[in-house]
């Protein structure tokens, strides 16, 4: 594991140690961590919530119904009994 060094003002290095104190977090390390790790998730929900804004916003809708998931299932299994 890398170590990394950062600068805080004392105000929010006050907030790391009292975060630290109340026993939710080992050491200042693992609280970074974790909001490094709700930092990566939000970014990957953004992510997520612009590709599918671009995918419902892509071309003109079809009607999803029994018959056109039975022609898709078919047409995939096509695919991949061609590639064997």
């Amino acid at each position: 594991m890398a170590t990394m060094t950062i600068s805080l003002p004392d105000k929010m290095r006050e907030f790391v140690e009292a975060e630290v104190s109340t026993g939710d977090y080992g050491s200042a390390s693992e609280l970074f961590r974790e909001l490094v790790r709700e930092r990566q998730k939000r970014k990957t929900q953004e992510q997520l919530e612009t590709l599918l804004l671009e995918g419902l916003e892509s071309g003109t809708p079809s009607r999803v119904t029994s018959e056109y998931l039975d022609k898709r299932r078919k047409s995939l299994r096509e695919k991949l009994k061609s590639r064997k």
